[in-house]
C-alpha cells in the first residue's frame, strides 16, 4: 500500500491577473470537504474523450488542491494501451476525486477532475445538490440500506460521521452479549423516527460492520436525518 499523505498544492506560475480576479472553490459531492480552489469554473474547461473528467491546465490556472495521495493504477485504454494514473481522494470521505499523469505533482502539467465528482455549492449549505452517498443504498420492496461502523464502549451514542463508505457511530453499550447491537437499534430508531419493527441489523463484513434495512423512508429522508444527527 502507499503511504498516505496530505497535500496542499498551489500553482506559482498561473495566478490570477489581479486582486479583482475570481476564485472558484470546489467541493466533494458526497462529504462537503473543501478540495479544489482554481480561477476558472469546471464547466468551461475541455473534457478528456476516455472517462469525461476536466482537464485543469496548470499553466493557465490557478490549482490549489486539498487532497490525499492514493496511489498509482493502470488502465487499459484499447489497443494494447496502457494508461497510467497517479489519483487523489477527498480529505474528508477518502472519495476517488481527481489523478494526474506525472508521479510528482510539481510536475505535472494537468489535473483531471473527476467528472461530477466535486460541486460548487457544499452539501452543507444546499443539501439537496449533494447525491446520497454510496454507504445508503435502495433494495427492492423500497427498502434501504445503510452501512454502519459502530465503535462500542465510547462515552456516548451519536453519530459521528457519514462519508461514502459508511455511517460511524459510537454505542456507550460494550459489544459483548448483543448489548450493542441492542443499543444501536434504539438510537438509530430514535434518529431515523422509526419503531424497531420497521429495521433489521445484519452483520457486515467485519465485527465493526453492520447493515441497517429500514423501511418507509426514502434514500434522500435517511440520508437527511443522518446528516442531522452528526456530532463532532
Amino acid at each position: 500500500m502507499p503511504k498516505r499523505t496530505t497535500h496542499t498544492y498551489s500553482s506559482e506560475d498561473a495566478a490570477p491577473d489581479g486582486p479583482d480576479s475570481d476564485l472558484f472553490v470546489y467541493y466533494c459531492k458526497y462529504c462537503s470537504s473543501h478540495v479544489l480552489i482554481t480561477d476558472t469554473q469546471l464547466q468551461k474547461t475541455p473534457k478528456r474523450k476516455t472517462d469525461r473528467a476536466h482537464v485543469l491546465d496548470k499553466k493557465k490556472h490557478l490549482v490549489r488542491l486539498n487532497v490525499k495521495e492514493a496511489g498509482k493504477i493502470l488502465l487499459k485504454r484499447g489497443e494494447g494501451k496502457q494508461e497510467k494514473q497517479f489519483r487523489m481522494n477527498c480529505l474528508g470521505c477518502e472519495l476517488f476525486v481527481c489523478y494526474r499523469a506525472e508521479e510528482n505533482l510539481d510536475d505535472a502539467s494537468f489535473i483531471y477532475i473527476v467528472d461530477g465528482g466535486l460541486s460548487a455549492v457544499a452539501a452543507e449549505t444546499n443539501p439537496q445538490d449533494a447525491p446520497v452517498p454510496p454507504c445508503i443504498s435502495q433494495l427492492e420492496g423500497g427498502l434501504v440500506q445503510v452501512a454502519i461502523e459502530v465503535e462500542a464502549g465510547a462515552q456516548r451514542s451519536a453519530i459521528t460521521r457519514v462519508n461514502a463508505d459508511d455511517v460511524r457511530v459510537t454505542i456507550a453499550a460494550p459489544a459483548a452479549r448483543g448489548e450493542a447491537n441492542n443499543e444501536l437499534l434504539e438510537f438509530m430508531g430514535k434518529v431515523l423516527g422509526l419503531r424497531l419493527s420497521q429495521m433489521t441489523l445484519q452483520r457486515g463484513w467485519n465485527n465493526k460492520s453492520k447493515l441497517l434495512v429500514v423501511e418507509d423512508l426514502s434514500l434522500r429522508q435517511v440520508y437527511g436525518k443522518l446528516l442531522e444527527a452528526v456530532q463532532p
